[in-house]
């Protein structure tokens, strides 16, 4: 599957795989992402259940806690 995340292309990402799925791969805590799929916000609770297709374009924010 052929998916854009943050403007860099991925091609070898298995078909059906989940946002949780891919954040699992990405090794990124999910607590702390907010996820754009194709110009549409991912909600949290749907992490597991939307499932990516090809050609999919995503930005991944990844919010830092500081002070």
């Amino acid at each position: 599957m052929n998916i854009t995340i943050n403007g860099e292309h991925y091609d070898d990402l298995p078909e059906g795989m989940s946002v949780a799925g891919l954040l699992v791969h990405l090794k990124l805590p999910p607590q702390k992402i907010a996820i754009e799929r194709n110009r549409e916000i991912v909600s949290k609770s749907t992490f597991e259940e939307t499932i990516l297709a090809d050609g999919d374009r995503l930005e991944i924010i990844h919010f830092i806690g500081g002070g």
